[in-house]
């Protein structure tokens, strides 16, 4: 029984998914959730909606490593003051978790590589 849950995530996989936590209705049901089970659920859901399958455990997981990654390099950079590891999607982590204020179209970080290279799903979340 292959669930998939050590295949590796395209970087599509990975925009869909940040776009959705950028969703304001996502993030204000992360914010204070510990049993979060449900609103993985509905990320899986709407990545399901875009013909991408991944289950909530997957998609609660690449969330946690991506928040962990980004903490870690924001650690490091104070420490070291200039950085020395890259991340992919960093600019639009930290867009999310710095609570960017919301752009024209509803996304505060619209310059970001979030949305090129992939369809424009910001009409689909709102």
């Amino acid at each position: 029984n292959d669930t998939g849950a050590g295949k590796h995530w395209s970087d599509n996989e990975v925009r869909a998914l940040i776009n959705i936590w950028s969703d304001e209705k996502i993030q204000q049901m992360l914010e204070g959730a510990t049993r979060n089970k449900e609103i993985f659920e509905e990320i899986a859901r709407r990545l399901m909606k875009r013909g991408i399958d991944r289950d909530w455990k997957q998609c609660r997981t690449k969330y946690k490593n991506l928040k962990y990654e980004y903490r870690a390099l924001q650690k490091e950079n104070e420490h070291l003051g200039n950085p020395r590891r890259k991340m992919r999607f960093y600019d639009e982590v930290d867009c999310i978790l710095r609570r960017q204020p919301l752009g024209p179209s509803g996304w505060g970080c619209e310059s970001s590589s979030l949305l090129s290279g992939t369809k424009n799903f910001t009409d689909e979340i709102k």
